[in-house]
């Protein structure tokens, strides 16, 4: 059994890596354009540095030790533990979404067990441009303090993967060339989602969607959450991948009115059934049941044996006969994918499953049931794009279409709080795509002080609104109260009108959005970004989690407290900021003090930036973006790529998509638009740009995909 993924193998005889090996006594030295690593053949010491000699992190002599062999009739109940010496001010980053409020992973311990609210995979980077990657799915603990660094999982090797990649880009890039490239979602996925638990019927879901639209509020999808199933003694046959008769008469004409309204629907499924389910006793006659209760604990769930191919084979075709192949969703939501584990005793992580003890195993739960079903819904549709949102994650699932989500929050202003460095952490994986419950989750004890109508969790849920507006997925769900716009008031009323703008910002940012959704996908960028990553001189920025950069260009400082009316905010140094909403402008490397309104959070605008806005819409593909208003912020030379495709479906993965590169030059003040690049059916040939700065001044420039600059 391989020590973790299936296949993370770098073949370096085939790369054009150019190596120097020399045999000196008890030292073995191996050097290449970037990179020297003397290994210490007598000790197991292993030392990484730069090309320059400069070090950068130390396997420690005799760091590496494998121990606690408690059942020598297995192969892989061996302790292995790794011991690593870091600098020591270094910080360090990664681990994933661990809801502790931190960034900087320095003098921490953390238990590495993915869990709900929990998402972890063994992996940091640090500042100086390195990541290091163990190759693990065990439960591992990660310790770090002034002695030294150390990983301790279940295995049968020491199998981990050293990275130099310059800088934190750069080390996602290669984590993205180890364990997969990011899936391109379709445009549709970057738009509003409602959701909540749950619409009981399919006619409920469908007058949701309707409100949206007579109130001329954008959205793209609905949810529908469990227990569209039949119910029936507790929940026993739960997942059963059926509609109940009463509640849902007719799957496919719900999904078509659907579709008529211009929305998309996503259905979730979860990894586990009761045992009166149909598909519970295929399971159990093939041998693929772990044999512990997941959730609802009254119904007698078990979770399959994800670890099997055959067993996701099975759960595909079963999955595909009783939902997809039968309405044809847009979308799956993934319920439960650590899996949720009620009651556990240790016995149970002596469970055998295909790959090995569960224990070894349990964290690449999530990875490889996302696999297959992402991999088994583009086989049977390659018109429409996969998305999967789901409640877990491990590296590598940025392949499948994957958003994780921070699992079951609490809606408390410090949960609030914590999801920016918990989403900050989980995307320096290079995972990109995350999201939270606007509003938290479980918004139990609200109800007391007036729900919906009580000014607190109002605001509360507005300030998660305008976090959500700037995370991969803007996604409004929760239990304990509904989340629809109109229960919060009527327009007119500050809650209602504030949720309006934060929606309609988020479709007219939509061409910026997709043209950075590009950049993760084809040049291994990252979607929010912890600011570091641009400003890594700047020690200030070093362990500063409660703001990032959405894209290159725009600094989101998420307001985390209640009837607030100033906050602080960091402006890096290097660079001038723009504030968004006056056009302000402002010298970086200094804290400053920004009043803020219920309705505002601060946005600053790096100079440089080069912004294009799109149409007011009502979904996400109502209007062609052929009237564009591109915005330019001087200060400093800048450039953006817009790209565009047919939105869904995967013609862009044979090339057919186009680029348009906007350059602004500010000594000269000057925008070239180039020259448009390749094609796609459909595209736009002739359109305007309206080409705007600050100050207000404005150029329209009509654009046919030649060349074309714009003085000012």
């Amino acid at each position: 059994m391989p020590c973790g993924k299936e296949s993370l193998v770098v073949d370096l005889q085939k790369s054009n890596v150019g190596l120097n090996v020399e045999n000196m006594d008890g030292m073995v030295e191996i050097s290449s354009p970037a990179l020297i690593v003397k290994v210490n053949t007598k000790t197991g010491g292993i030392r990484f540095l730069d090309k320059n000699g400069r070090n950068l992190i130390l396997d420690k002599d005799y760091g590496t030790s494998f121990s606690n062999n408690l059942s020598p009739d297995t192969e892989d109940a061996y302790v292995v533990r790794n011991e690593f010496l870091l600098d020591k001010d270094e910080p360090i980053y990664g681990l994933g979404q661990i809801l502790d409020n931190r960034l900087n992973r320095r003098n921490s311990n953390h238990h590495l067990q993915n869990e709900n609210m929990n998402t972890i995979s063994p992996f940091f980077m640090s500042i100086k441009g390195y990541g290091v990657y163990f190759d693990n799915y065990s439960i591992s603990d990660f310790e770090d303090n002034p002695q030294g660094l150390s990983l301790e999982s279940f295995g049968t090797c020491s199998d981990y993967y050293f990275m130099y990649g310059k800088t934190a880009d750069g080390v996602v890039a290669q984590m993205r060339t180890l364990t997969g490239k990011a899936h391109m979602l379709p445009l549709w996925a970057y738009g509003f989602f409602q959701s909540k638990e749950r619409y009981k019927t399919q006619d409920e879901s469908l007058e949701v969607l309707k409100k949206y639209r007579d109130l001329n509020i954008p959205i793209d999808c609905i949810i529908q959450d469990w227990r569209y199933w039949p119910e029936y003694e507790n929940d026993s046959i739960w997942n059963s991948f059926s509609f109940d008769k009463k509640r849902f008469p007719n799957p496919k004409k719900w999904i078509d009115e659907i579709h008529k309204l211009n929305a998309k629907l996503m259905i979730v499924a979860w990894p586990c059934f009761a045992p009166y389910s149909p598909q519970r006793k295929t399971f159990e006659e093939n041998g693929m049941l772990l044999d512990f209760i997941s959730y609802p604990p009254k119904s007698g769930v078990k979770p399959y044996d994800v670890f099997n191919p055959k067993a996701r084979e099975i759960y595909w075709d079963l999955l595909n006969k009783g939902i997809y192949s039968y309405i044809n969703n847009d979308g799956w939501w993934l319920d439960s994918t650590e899996p949720d584990h009620m009651f556990p005793k240790p016995e149970d992580y002596e469970l055998k499953t295909y790959m090995g003890t569960y224990k070894t195993v349990k964290n690449a739960y999530s990875l490889l049931h996302n696999k297959g079903i992402s991999t088994r819904t583009k086989a049977a549709n390659k018109d429409k794009r996969v998305v999967i949102l789901t409640r877990s994650g491990f590296v590598g699932q940025q392949e499948y279409g994957s958003i994780t989500w921070s699992g079951d929050v609490r809606s408390t202003w410090e949960n609030l709080e914590k999801q920016i460095p918990a989403a900050l952490s989980f995307s320096l994986m290079g995972l990109p795509y995350w999201n939270s419950d606007i509003g938290g989750f479980q918004a139990y004890g609200w109800h007391k002080q007036g729900g919906t109508k009580c000014p607190e969790y109002q605001e509360l849920y507005l300030r998660w609104m305008q976090f959500g507006l700037f995370s991969t997925m803007m996604r409004s769900h929760g239990t304990g109260l509904p989340r629809e716009i109109w229960r919060f008031g009527e327009k007119g009323d500050w809650c209602f009108d504030a949720q309006e703008k934060c929606i309609n910002l988020r479709y007219a940012l939509l061409p910026y959005i997709y043209s950075t959704s590009w950049n993760v996908s084809k040049y291994d960028g990252t979607f929010m970004r912890a600011l570091f990553m641009d400003f890594p001189e700047d020690k200030n920025t070093h362990n500063l989690g409660s703001q990032f950069l959405f894209g290159k260009s725009i600094m989101v400082v998420p307001v985390t407290k209640y009837n607030v009316d100033s906050w602080k905010i960091y402006l890096p140094q290097g660079v001038q900021w723009y504030d968004y909403w006056t056009n302000e402008v402002k010298e970086g490397g200094e804290y400053i003090t920004r009043n803020v309104d219920k309705a505002t959070i601060p946005l600053y605008i790096k100079a440089g930036s080069i912004i294009p806005f799109g149409p007011k819409v009502q979904y996400s593909t109502q209007k062609k973006w052929d009237n564009l208003t591109v915005k330019v912020y001087p200060g400093k030379d800048g450039d953006f790529i817009l790209y565009e495709d047919e939105f869904d479906n995967y013609n862009y993965e044979n090339g057919y998509y186009t680029e348009i590169k906007f350059s602004w030059n500010d000594d000269e003040k000057t925008l070239v638009i180039g020259d448009r690049s390749g094609k796609y059916k459909g595209m736009i040939s002739k359109r305007k740009f309206t080409v705007e700065l600050p100050t207000g001044e404005k150029k329209v420039v009509s654009y046919s995909g030649k060349k074309k600059e714009v003085k000012f």
